[in-house]
């Protein structure tokens, strides 16, 4: 049951960032600055009252299934979650909020645009750090082969 709970939390959450960072880019690029304030205000309502839950629900899980497993993969995971947690909490969060707010009041200048790379750039991180947690319990659990291993 863990293990369907996590993987339902974590491609949730993966889903999640994907979505706000797709849509941020192309509203960004092609849509009015209501659409871009519309979208920054659905990624905080209700995005990251889907995402904090299931990022919560995924460490949770992951620590709880990693309980009595040791090794590498293992190891890394965790180390990423970390990363992936602290950077949310830090970095994401904080600008989601506040680019959300000058969105609503139509303030569109350069602080908004260097907030918005700051949070694209952590956005893609965490994304790339949570591929690399699906490719490794995948090869945990057996249902992807590792290349290093396989050789």
């Amino acid at each position: 049951m863990k293990n369907k709970v996590h993987l339902v939390a974590g491609a949730t959450a993966t889903l999640c960032i994907a979505i706000f960072f797709i849509s941020t880019i192309i509203v960004d690029f092609f849509g009015s600055p209501e659409i871009i304030a519309t979208v920054k205000s659905l990624i905080v309502m209700p995005g990251l009252f889907i995402l904090i839950p299931s990022i919560a629900t995924t460490g949770g899980t992951g620590f709880a299934l990693s309980k009595f497993r040791t090794g590498h993969l293992i190891d890394k995971k965790k180390k990423r979650m970390q990363f992936v947690g602290a950077n949310g909490i830090l970095i994401l969060i904080p600008c989601a909020l506040i680019l959300n707010q000058w969105a609503s009041i139509g303030s569109f200048d350069t602080k908004f645009y260097l907030v918005q790379i700051v949070e694209l750039v952590a956005g893609a991180v965490n994304l790339t750090l949570m591929g690399f947690n699906i490719q490794d319990g995948l090869i945990m659990t057996g249902k992807l082969t590792n290349r290093v291993t396989a050789k």
